[in-house]
This record gives structure tokens, sequence and C-alpha cells, in this order.
């Protein structure tokens, strides 16, 4: 699983684009446990979580360019085996770019809420990015959700709860070490953190 430098860790799209291949971006053979963090900012989460999981591989995604550049740097000094990142729009990767049944565990943390109605059509949770994450995970797959936004946090449990693909758990409580820099950011104000979890209810599409 050796990546020692950046082009090994930071992967490139094809173009057009093309699913990538897990075992092979991972160097791995045999099966494991992917986890994608969905919008992975600073890497806080992504880092701390791949050092107490080091039997899942970890892909990380953050349309930004910068942020993907210094979360890489972060792994190649901290000499983590099991992280890739990849710059890209969220649903634009989750849809085009992460092959059928292949994921064990989504995270989404903090997604932009996009708080002014004429901006809601370019939230990120709509029906179309529901399907993609069907499709993507593996039977039982999980996606974990966390938002400091409660109105758009019941937006998306409700439009989970309704998906009968979908069977809601237990939330996913991270340790300190791995709350994101927004959680501690909104710790820091006082303000209450939302947060649900679902599964996917059976193989298939």
């Amino acid at each position: 699983m050796a990546a020692d430098n950046l082009q090994d860790i930071i992967l490139k799209p094809e173009n057009p684009p093309v699913f990538f291949a897990p075992e092979k971006v991972f160097n791995r053979a045999t099966s494991f446990d992917l986890e994608v963090d969905l919008g992975c900012g600073k890497g806080r989460f992504l880092l701390a979580r791949s050092f107490s999981r080091p039997e899942s591989s970890f892909l990380g995604i953050d349309r930004r360019r910068a942020r993907i550049g210094k979360v890489g740097r972060a792994v190649r000094r901290a000499g983590v085996r099991n992280i890739r990142l990849l710059c890209s729009e969220i649903f634009f990767a989750v849809e085009n770019l992460i092959p059928a049944e292949s994921v064990s565990v989504y995270y989404l943390f903090f997604p932009d809420p996009w708080p002014k109605r004429r901006h809601h059509r370019r939230r990120l949770f709509d029906a179309g990015f529901r399907d993609a994450v069907r499709k993507t995970l593996k039977a039982g797959g999980e996606i974990h959700i966390a938002t400091d936004h409660p109105d758009y946090f019941l937006i998306i449990k409700n439009l989970l709860a309704a998906d009968v693909r979908f069977v809601e758990i237990a939330p996913f409580a991270p340790t300190a070490g791995e709350r994101t820099n927004f959680e501690l950011l909104f710790m820091g104000q006082n303000k209450p953190i939302a947060r649900c979890s679902f599964m996917k209810s059976g193989p298939g599409f």
C-alpha cells in the first residue's frame, strides 16, 4: 500500500471520466473496506480515522485543489499508507468515478447548506445523489452525516428515512481526535451538531 509521492496519493481522473479501480489504486490484492470522506476539507478526520482503521482504505474527496494538495502533503509527512485523495465535485465523483457496490462507508460531514432559498437547488442531497450513493455502496454499506444546520439536517434525514432503500441505524459519533475543523469551530460557537446514519437495505442498485 505504499504511497510515498504526491502523485501516488492524489488521483488524477481520466478524461473522459472512467471508474477508478480500488484494488489497483490502493495496491491491495485481497478484499478490503473502502471508506470515503465526502468533502474531506483539511483532512483532520480522514487522517485520524485512517490511523485507527489501518485495515481499511480511505478516499478523501474535495473540490478545492489547494485543500487536496495540503492534505496530500500531510498524508505524506505522516507516512500514512491507506489514504488516496481526489479533487472533484462530490456528486460528480460518486456518480461517475466510484464503481458500483465498492464503498463500505461514506462520511458526509457539514455539507454546504446553501441557506438562502434561491440557492437550495445547489444543495448536494437530492434524488440523484441518493441514487448514486445507493449504487456505489456495498450491501449493508453505511452513510454517516453531521451538520450544524438544523433545517438541512431534517431535510436530509427525512429524505433518507422515506427511502425504502435505506434503513436508519445508530448515529456515528467521532472520537475527539476525529472531529473535523468545522466541528471544532461550531463547538466553540456552542452550536449543536446533528447526526444521523443510514445503511443500504439490501444488495443491488
